[in-house]
Order: structure tokens, then C-alpha cells, then sequence
């Protein structure tokens, strides 16, 4: 989730060869989304227009039914007060733009990978 379309767009084109995408420019869009359709993994930007993705991490970790869904941030925000905060968040991992998208692909693949032994291990 970012409200930038050009990285909707970029985003789409890299990924859609490996996982099934879907983009949303909003939290309330995003929120709407999860409950309806819970994803694999939530990406999302730090700061999404004027709302947070930090309260949207908040939001899935304390939401029962979207607890086993891995978040990533991915953001501009580079300090190491910004990477505190997301982890603080509940983000699973967080990557800094510019990032490579084959190490993307990779990250996501390995959060997916934990998070379904995380739910074999507490059935």
C-alpha cells in the first residue's frame, strides 16, 4: 500500500510475475481490503498520504483474525529511529528505497516462509 502510483505501477509489473497484487492508496481502503480478503503479506508504505501504515501494523496485530499476516514497510524513511518505530509497529521487516526487486522478492518470499511454520508451530 503506498500512495504513490507510479509505485502502484512499478510494483505491479515486478511482482505480478510471482504473486497475485493488489494496491490500495488509503488505510481505510487497506482495512476494507484485509477483512474481506486477508493477503498473504501486507507491503506497506510508512507514511500513506496523510495516514499511517505504523497504525495500520497497530491495527492488523491487534485484529485476531489478521494476526498471522506478515507486514513489510516499504519506505524512504531511512533513519534508525524510523526502522525502531516500524519494528516497534509490529513490522516484520522493513526495506529502504530504492531497494533491488529480486532482494525484495526474496525478503517477501522468506516473511511468508516464517510466518506459515509461525502458525503450524501454534496449531
Amino acid at each position: 500500500m503506498d500512495s504513490d502510483p507510479h509505485l502502484h505501477n512499478r510494483m505491479q509489473h515486478a511482482l505480478s510475475g510471482e504473486f497475485a497484487i493488489q494496491c490500495v492508496a488509503s488505510i481505510t481502503e487497506a482495512k476494507e481490503l484485509l477483512m474481506a480478503s486477508p493477503p498473504d503479506i501486507l507491503i506497506s508504505e510508512v507514511v500513506v498520504g496523510q495516514e499511517s501504515g505504523l497504525e495500520l501494523c497497530g491495527y492488523i496485530h491487534n485484529t485476531s483474525s489478521l494476526q498471522h499476516i506478515p507486514i513489510m514497510l516499504l519506505t524512504s524513511r531511512a533513519t534508525l529511529q524510523d526502522k525502531i518505530a516500524g519494528f516497534r509497529a509490529g513490522t516484520d521487516d522493513y526495506v529502504v528505497k530504492p531497494f533491488d526487486i529480486h532482494h525484495l522478492i526474496a525478503r517477501i518470499r522468506i516473511l511468508i516462509r516464517i510466518k506459515r511454520l509461525e502458525r503450524r508451530t501454534t496449531v
